[in-house]
């Protein structure tokens, strides 16, 4: 049985990737589309926001102005949700692809209340172009779109299954929480979302849910409240 009615559901974009680490990986597309199609057919109402990472971290590079690395790095979104959304309708899925500007007739302008309108109707909705502004991170604009249709949680697929006290990629003792307070993600800058993300999260009463995107049915188990994940309360 479903736990939530409507979920706000992250992306990363090393997730969508796949085993290639960059660009698409098709295979791994499907087995989200067909997940997000089950939750869908339970009734779950079912937004989303993808990273850009497989295309584009600009950050990275000290040659290229903030400003216009995170414009490429909102435009590497677009070309995710329009892409996801595709594979997504491959399966049997309605969607609406929303962008906070005008991509000619690519996307639709971004409004609450058609948003809203969409996911009452059954369509999943894509929120691709992060928040439209540059220094804002797409676990900013996930954080901000979930507020704004007020979803009742953030699952959040990942390439890592959960929140560590330290990269377990660096060290192999490194502990997982099955829960944690934002404020204490918050405190121990454990940075599994932006400190901008948090304080949104922690101010307007926001849970998250952080889980591997790459275990078997993970997002269908993690909206039925069955994960092996973490999750970030805001008591």
């Amino acid at each position: 049985m479903a736990k939530y009615k409507r979920i706000m559901l992250k992306l990363s974009g090393e997730a969508l990737a796949g085993p290639k680490k960059t660009g698409f990986d098709e295979e791994t597309c499907l087995k989200v589309a067909k997940q997000v199609k089950q939750i869908a057919d339970e009734g779950i109402e079912v937004a989303i926001v993808t990273g850009g990472g497989n295309f584009w971290r600009g950050r990275t590079s000290e040659n290229i102005d903030r400003t216009k690395a995170d414009q490429i790095g909102m435009m590497a979104t677009v070309m995710n949700c329009i892409y996801v959304s595709e594979i997504f309708r491959s399966v049997g899925l309605k969607t609406e692809v929303f962008t906070p500007f005008v991509c000619g007739a690519f996307t639709s302008l971004f409004s609450k209340d058609k948003a809203v309108e969409c996911l009452e109707g059954g369509k999943v909705v894509f929120f691709a172009g992060g928040t439209g502004h540059p220094y804002f991170s797409t676990d900013t604009s996930t954080v901000l779109r979930a507020i704004e249709i007020e979803a009742d949680v953030i699952l959040s697929g990942k390439s890592i299954d959960g929140v560590y006290d330290s990269d377990p990629a660096v060290n192999p003792d490194a502990k997982k929480f099955d829960e944690i307070d934002i404020n204490e993600v918050i405190d121990k800058r454990l940075g599994v979302v932006d400190l901008a993300s948090a304080i949104l999260c922690m101010e307007n009463k926001m849970p998250m849910m952080i889980f591997g995107l790459q275990d078997e049915d993970s997002i269908v188990n993690t909206a039925k409240g069955i994960t092996n994940g973490t999750l970030i309360t805001t008591k």
